[in-house]
């Protein structure tokens, strides 16, 4: 740095600042302090702290730390960060260029059938090559291996397997971009988990917003152990608070062990991969499952789409818990064995021609983003940066994410045309979470296609018909993304679900393999979007020549006098007004109950304070619609910097907004970062202080539900013991019955003339807790006999109960390694007597209905028994797995009509397990787990 004092650094900041408000056409007319909060006050987003940070560089000649340009609260913070920084090039560095990255893996990803399989493929057979270049903040680059890849995820989870973490429960990843992730998702994986990757905080001012939302993700998911970083621990440990099944907060650090994992998990194409959560741009986030299957289909057909071949180089910036960043360019690298070079999202966003620069230097082939990407590249980047520049090696920049303008393609093309960047490498792609991340591609090599049609027909008629010219008041343009991938359909619909004719404006719906399992923990949300096979996507769009032209958000649609309107149209012309935040801008409709008419409603961000100043940008707002639209807004409300709420990838949350409108909430001043905390640490505080009453309240009950088997136990014993064994039986199940009363757990049966029944019936019910037991023995005829494990004949007092009830003990409900115990129960079916098995053969702390084993089915077929699939709701809330601790709750029991194989083959002990499961998941009120296998483990690996 140019040797400057502290003092003549703040005076030059502060100038630095004032003329880049000025320039953005939003003058700040109060005097700026070092004090003054960039979001809060000055109003300055990401984009505007990109353009800060290269202006003070190259006014200082200094670089300053990419992370700072995240954690930055205020001007004062900035100018500690540039006298702790080190002098600047004046021309960016250059590197060698990087003309190959070594013998590409001998690695045939084909025979893979999962994400682990893929893994372990490259870890044992390549595990020098390198894998991904990972170029750190400060300006160096960390190459990771196959073998360091694997090596440090077994690492880490023996770390997750000491820490208690069972099959099929989830681990939520809160990382920025670095190594560490990958080491924790695939960590998580082998050790039988789920990963959740969710955002890391990093704006101070958005605390509170950040706080409730992953709260909610957390809640959903119910995540049991929460991996973060150091930075964000103590505002992870506040979450715990939020999170009831939350157990842990760690680090990567704390949980890689020295040794690694000697028995990973046994992972199939049906196991879960993990769960994205959506951005919640229009609703609440949701969770959607996939599946390994889900996930290698949608690589395969993608990389297809756009020709992958083992010479490609994949360059990334992209965060890596957006489903483009983490599935689009890390697993889909991986699976092909491409290398890829990726940076970090702030390091792109302090300097865009980053991105460029690793194209150049790695010879990059394939790389994507979204529109603003782009737009920022276009518009920002200064020609003197990037001398040299070449992008010849570039045949694939996907544009996807978010809505793609025709007018930045045209500027991106146009910009660095001269750099030797192809204009048909821009490829527009269509993609949502519900389809795993890729749905509609356009043809390699081929220039993007623009459709240039009638506004009027359009809006009024909802029909896309080809316009005379180009361009125009009267003309919209729509960029094609392409038709849908190998394996995947799309069709255009009417609200009616009758399919449209192309060129026609419907909902677009689309199915394929590549299609989720359906949203963790939300059946209703699941069942909205299903259609007959078919899941709708929540965009409107046209069909033109086979492909796939994007219209906008069906929430988001306005009607109007009779005209269908798009906000992202009206929000751009907006955008442009001199003295409204350019991205800030949200444009909706609500009813007028008086009139009975719908309202244009245009909220705009603007630093304006006077009246005068806003009245103007109103009238001009209102002239700019008009002009272009022919038709005016009804309200245009005008707000502070960074009151438009938007999601942590930058989405525009119109419904959000139009609710914050409907409250009355829109004027209301930020609330300071510090506030923010202390906010979120009163309630938590008063989280635990509820939480503290709840346990006390769960130990007061549990300590009463203890004095009464206590008290009542004895005398059951010995009526048991000495009693006949259907004497006992009745004993037993009066018991039962009367524990579960005294405990104020009502138990309603819903078909229960089906369990009187005089011909032997297998009874199948679902298993949530240990209570399910008690509940089935308080219901079940007398004489029915109940499958348990053989431990409990090794358990004193118990085990005199079990045998005088003739109980079935077998292996942990391993039947195939029982062949004893199989003709026991065979025996039993044959001589008449019904009989109970859990066909889940255990349970754990996350809600789900779990696979069952083939053992009880098998002997239904053999035997040529009825299965009574029996459905229990409410009583894993009762006794959790991992808690000691009850608490009262109502049970429902739904006993089902009794099926019976068709058959003696195989498929017909399938078809039976899947018959029965189908219809106790009907009742259970919990999700199918389809893709957990309880307990699998793979045997120990060697090289």
């Amino acid at each position: 740095m140019k040797k400057t004092s502290r003092h003549d650094v703040e005076k030059e900041l502060i100038a630095i600042t004032a003329r880049l408000l000025d320039e953005s056409g939003e003058p700040y007319r109060r005097e700026i302090s070092l004090d003054a909060s960039l979001q809060r006050h000055l109003g300055i987003d990401s984009l505007g702290r990109a353009e800060l940070f290269q202006r003070i560089e190259k006014s200082f000649d200094v670089r300053l730390p990419d992370r700072l340009l995240a954690e930055a609260e205020t001007l004062a913070d900035i100018v500690a960060g540039i006298m702790e920084s080190g002098p600047a090039l004046a021309q960016p560095v250059k590197k060698e260029i990087v003309t190959s990255h070594g013998e590409r893996p001998r690695v045939d990803p084909a025979s893979a059938k999962t994400l682990l399989d893929v893994l372990f493929l490259y870890g044992e057979r390549s595990p020098d090559k390198a894998h991904i270049y990972f170029q750190n903040e400060e300006g160096s680059e960390e190459v990771i291996t196959y073998g360091a890849l694997l090596q440090s995820s077994l690492r880490v989870a023996a770390g997750l397997r000491e820490r208690g973490l069972q099959t099929g429960e989830t681990v939520a990843i809160m990382q920025p971009t670095h190594p560490r992730f990958f080491y924790t998702f695939f960590g998580t994986l082998l050790a039988g988990g789920i990963p959740v990757p969710i955002y890391p905080p990093f704006r101070m001012h958005m605390l509170e917003a950040y706080a409730q939302t992953e709260a909610r993700i957390l809640r959903n998911a119910e995540v049991r152990i929460l991996v973060t970083f150091e930075q964000a621990e103590k505002l992870s440990l506040l979450l715990k608070s939020f999170v009831p099944s939350l157990k842990q907060v760690t680090t990567v650090e704390e949980l890689i062990r020295p040794d690694a994992l000697d028995h990973p998990f046994n992972a199939n194409p049906a196991n879960y991969a993990f769960i994205q959560y959506t951005s919640g741009s229009t609703a609440d986030p949701k969770g959607v499952l996939l599946s390994h299957d889900n996930l290698l289909t949608n690589i395969k057909a993608y990389g297809q789409a756009i020709q992958v071949t083992p010479d490609d180089v994949a360059v990334s910036w992209l965060p890596l818990y957006h489903d483009m960043g983490l599935i689009g360019m890390w697993l889909g690298s991986l699976y092909y064995g491409v290398p890829l070079i990726l940076l970090t999202p702030f390091s792109f966003l302090n300097h865009p021609e980053r991105w460029l620069w690793a194209i150049h230097y790695h010879r990059g082939t394939l790389s994507g983003a979204p529109n603003f990407a782009y737009e920022l590249c276009a518009r920002k980047i200064d020609p003197a940066l990037i001398e040299g520049l070449d992008l010849s090696t570039w045949r694939m920049a996907a544009n996807g994410a978010e809505k793609v303008y025709p007018k930045t393609l045209e500027q991106f093309a146009r910009k660095f045309a001269p750099y030797g960047f192809r204009r048909s490498a821009l490829l527009p792609v269509y993609g949502l979470a519900e389809s795993t991340v890729a749905l509609t591609i356009p043809p390699v090599n081929r220039d993007f296609r623009l459709d240039a049609i009638q506004r009027k027909e359009f809006e009024e008629n909802r029909r896309a018909v080809p316009a005379a010219a180009a361009e125009g008041k009267n003309v919209l343009q729509f960029v094609s993304c392409g038709p849908p991938i190998a394996g995947h359909e799309i069709r255009i619909v009417d609200d009616a679900n009758q399919a449209l004719p192309e060129r026609e404006v419907g909902n677009l719906q689309f199915r394929g393999p590549s299609s989720m399992q359906g949203y963790y923990n939300n059946p209703k949300a699941t069942e909205a979007i299903y259609h007959a096979g078919w899941l709708d996507s929540g965009d409107l769009a046209y069909l033109a020549d086979g492909e796939l032209f994007i219209t906008g958000r069906r929430k988001d649609l306005i009607i109007k006098a009779g005209r269908n309107l798009y906000p992202a149209e009206i929000e751009e012309l907006v955008g442009v007004v001199p003295g409204v935040r350019q991205g800030c801008v949200a444009a909706f409709e609500v009813s007028d109950a008086q009139h009975g008419t719908e309202q244009l409603i245009v909220v705009a961000e603007t630093r304006e304070k006077s009246k005068s100043g806003r009245a103007r940008i109103r009238e001009n707002i209102k002239e700019a619609v008009a002009t272009s639209l022919d038709i005016v807004p009804d309200h245009v409300v005008l707000v502070e910097p960074h009151v438009v709420p938007k999601t942590s990838s930058g989405k525009l949350q119109r419904a959000a907004c139009k609710a914050y409108y409907l409250e009355g909430r829109l004027n209301k001043s930020p609330i300071p970062a510090w506030l923010q905390l202390v906010r979120l640490g009163l309630q938590a505080a008063a989280r635990k202080c509820l939480s503290a009453l709840s346990v006390t309240g769960k130990f007061i009950y549990t300590l009463y539900i203890a004095l009464i088997v206590g008290i009542t136990f004895f005398p059951v014993f010995c009526l048991v013991k000495y009693s006949s064994r259907d004497t006992a039986a009745r004993v037993v199940r009066v018991w039962a019955k009367w524990i579960l009363r005294f405990a104020f757990c009502p138990v309603k049966v819903d078909g229960e003339e089906k369990l009187e029944r005089v011909s032997p019936v297998i009874y199948a019910p679902n298993h949530a807790s240990y209570i399910d037991s008690l509940v089935m023995i308080s219901i079940l005829p007398p004489q029915t006999r109940i499958v348990a494990k053989k431990e409990l004949f090794h358990t004193p007092l118990i085990r005199t109960v079990v045998q005088k009830l003739d109980y079935l003990g077998v292996d942990r409900m391993d039947f195939s390694k029982g062949l004893e115990d199989t003709r026991r129960i065979e025996s039993v079916l044959r001589a008449g007597a019904s009989i109970l098995i859990f066909p889940e053969g255990t349970f754990s702390y996350a809600c789900g209905l779990r696979p069952f084993r083939l053992g009880a089915f098998k002997i239904a077929t053999e035997t040529g028994t009825p299965i009574c699939p029996v459905a229990l709701k409410g009583t894993r809330f009762i006794l959790r797995d991992d808690e000691k601790l009850m608490c009262p709750r109502a049970v429902t029991v739904t006993v089902c009509e009794p099926v019976k194989a068709k058959g003696m083959e195989w498929q017909d002990v399938t078809h039976l397990r899947n018959v029965v499961r189908a219809e106790i998941s009907k009742y259970c009120g919990e999700p199918s787990l389809d893709f957990i296998a309880a307990q699998a483990i793979a045997p120990k690996r060697t090289r």
